[in-house]
């Protein structure tokens, strides 16, 4: 019964407020508590009507419908009453000023379509994003996907077959879908994709911001009162509404109340990405501040906000309450009005590196910011960072089992846990890890994680403590074969037993650390004498390759020489022997030509000679000398006195033309 009451009173305040215009809810709840959640009295109270209208059609139309309705004709027509407050008054003298028109947010329909129970459609805006063009489209939540995807059809001229609509929140969805089934919000961000349909050239710079959406931004934020400065990495397919969120996780500011400084004008929609808002890469400075609200006359500060107090917000606002530990029930008035405490840790998380940003916020915003600095990321991670590098540069692990059932962890962490002294030590000699074993699915995630890490009796031993016995703080130590648990402290500790036993860890961790430092330099010095051998092996190798590779082109060009110069030397002699086959026979001295007797005087002593026709040209001459072995390219032939150069004469003359008659005697000589 109490849950169909809630629903009744959701409807109601729908309804309240797509009549009037309201879109601060804790204004809509207090003006409909005023009125005993009479939804016409609320309305009549807002905006009076000109001769009961509003109050004769509702009310004929309830008795006509629906006569057994929550609402008789008798309560429709109920007094206002007299002192509604400041933010109704102001409400009222607004509306009372201009008259109503379809146009005004304000402005009530006359006829309903049915009873006023039947919740009536709101209105959902949807920013659609094709190539380089954003279309707004504005439809009832009782409508479809399909009737989004004619609306673009008409805007876009893509044909609905090819039109691929994503962006849902749900995952794909169908043309049938309705609207009201997906639990939208207000605002929402969906594009387009066409992949029947061939980019044209002018979407190249669409489809570079594309590829820049499998990047990562550095988000530099400054947090204006606390003085401090975060650096966060985000996907660029993040929207800023996440951004937001993970914000306010680490400040204590709810998205509603933060104030922002630095975000580009074209980042106008929180539902945009970060790639598609405009903001400078890879890096981007922004600054957040609380944003302080005139609606609200308590401490922003104050951890248990009544609920009816909240500050303007959207409608998305309202429906990410949830999010920020707020019940439904509390909403709307039917829950306790007492302080919920935010869990240390949510629920599911889909890594463990968010689930320790949400610790880190949770624990900061509960006991201070003079904590240990709990290591974001996994356990394996952080494993890894203390164990694994060079022994001087190893610590010891400290997890942190936070239990928020058990009656110690207040007094643990405000004195223990976040003490200079413990914190100090913590951050010099200590990789600090943290998770919350409250809820039993976070719990069983830490033991599988133990099991895969340190073996399943750390888990076993984790399971035997009680709830009561919480927090625990692990010390384990990173060992060659295995990790081994050094220290498990309970929460019924003080700061000085808890210093001691700290202390204790690391005597016994220090002295495996000198021993595997010790290791370590010497297995460094045995690989640094190896590879200084293994180097110097390396060049006595190189240096034999470079004089044999050396010898054998120095072998290869002899072999190539001796080759050439015996294949001159054959060419050679096959030209010797086609000169002296042509020579013409020697003449004998009986003929009765003139003969002509040369004595020819080689460069090694001794002589040639030969009887020659007196018409017989020079260049037989010359043939017999090389049929010899003296080339005339190599050798020229002198005359003795006067001496002249025989073979600079033309080789066409006889040797009487050049005086060779009847004897004469030559010499050889090399030409240089």
């Amino acid at each position: 019964m109490a849950s169909d009451s809630n629903m009744d009173r959701e409807m109601i305040l729908a309804d309240f407020q797509a009549c009037t215009g309201i879109d601060n809810i804790a204004e809509a709840i207090t003006l409909l508590e005023l009125n005993n959640w009479d939804l016409v009295a609320a309305i009549n109270g807002v905006i009076p009507q000109e001769n009961g209208i509003l109050q004769s059609n509702f009310s004929s139309e309830a008795s006509q419908t629906d006569p057994y309705g929550p609402h008789s004709q008798s309560e429709a027509t109920a007094p206002t009453p007299s002192a509604p407050p400041s933010s109704a008054s102001a409400s009222a003298a607004s509306s009372s000023s201009s008259p109503p028109s379809s146009s005004s947010p304000a402005f009530c329909p006359v006829q309903p379509s049915r009873h006023i129970v039947e919740r009536q459609s709101r209105m959902l805006n949807f920013r659609v994003e094709y190539r380089q063009r954003s279309i707004e489209v504005v439809l009832e939540e009782a409508s479809t996907v399909g009737d989004i995807k004619t609306i673009l059809e008409t805007e876009l001229q893509v044909p609905v077959s090819k039109m691929q609509l994503k962006g849902w929140k749900s995952g794909d969805v169908s043309d049938s879908t309705v609207l009201r089934s997906l639990h939208l919000p207000k605002n929402n961000s969906l594009y387009v994709l066409t992949p029947d349909i061939a980019p044209s050239a002018s979407t190249s710079q669409s489809s570079a911001q594309q590829g820049l959406s499998n990047q990562n931004y550095l988000l530099v934020i400054s947090h204006r009162e606390a003085q401090r400065d975060y650096s966060l990495n985000f996907p660029a397919s993040k929207t800023i509404q996440e951004v937001k969120r993970n914000i306010s996780d680490l400040t204590n500011i709810p998205v509603r109340h933060q104030q922002w400084d630095g975000w580009p004008a074209s980042a106008s929609d929180d539902s945009m990405t970060l790639a598609a808002s405009g903001i400078s890469y890879p890096c981007h400075h922004l600054t957040v501040s609380r944003r302080s609200s005139p609606a609200l006359n308590v401490d922003q500060t104050d951890e248990c906000t009544d609920v009816h107090m909240v500050s303007d917000s959207e409608g998305d606002d309202f429906e990410d309450a949830p999010e920020f530990g707020v019940d439904e029930s509390e909403i709307f008035g039917m829950g306790s009005s007492s302080c919920r405490k935010s869990p240390m840790m949510p629920e599911n998380s889909e890594n463990e590196g968010d689930a320790l940003l949400h610790f880190t916020a949770e624990f900061s915003r509960r006991y201070g910011d003079c904590h240990p600095v709990f290591y974001i990321g996994s356990l394996e991670a952080a494993s890894q960072e203390a164990f694994y590098g060079k022994a001087r540069d190893r610590k010891l692990l400290a997890i942190y089992l936070h239990n928020d059932e058990s009656v110690l962890s207040n007094v643990f962490c405000s004195q223990m846990m976040c003490a200079d002294s413990i914190v100090s030590y913590l951050s010099q000699n200590f990789i600090t890890w943290a998770w919350d074993v409250t809820k039993e699915a976070n719990k069983a995630r830490l033991l599988t994680m133990c099991t895969r890490h340190f073996g399943s009796v750390v888990a076993q031993t984790i399971r035997t403590y009680k709830t009561d016995q919480f927090p625990l703080l692990l010390i384990v130590m990173g060992k060659r074969t295995s990790n081994e648990v050094l220290n498990v402290i309970q929460g019924n500790t003080t700061v000085d037993e808890l210093m001691m036993r700290l202390m204790g860890a690391m005597e016994i961790f220090t002295a495996q650390q000198q021993e595997d430092i010790k290791d370590e330099d010497e297995r460094e010095a045995r690989e640094m004498v190896k590879r200084e051998q293994d180097e110097a092996y390396r060049l006595s190798l190189e240096a034999d390759r470079k004089k044999r590779e050396a010898q054998e082109r120095e072998e290869a060009e002899q072999v190539r020489q001796e080759q050439i110069r015996k294949e001159q030397e054959e060419e050679r002699e096959a030209i010797r022997l086609s000169l002296e086959q042509a020579l013409p026979p020697e003449p004998k001295e009986e003929g009765g030509e003139p003969i002509s007797k040369l004595r020819i005087r080689t460069p090694s002593g001794e002589f040639l000679e030969r009887r020659f026709l007196g018409s017989c040209k020079l260049q037989v001459l010359f043939d017999f000398v090389a049929s010899k072995g003296y080339p005339s390219d190599e050798f020229k032939l002198l005359t003795t006195f006067p001496r002249r150069n025989i073979t600079q004469l033309d080789p066409a003359w006889s040797l009487l033309d050049a005086k060779l008659f009847p004897q004469e005697t030559l010499f050889l000589e090399a030409k240089e």
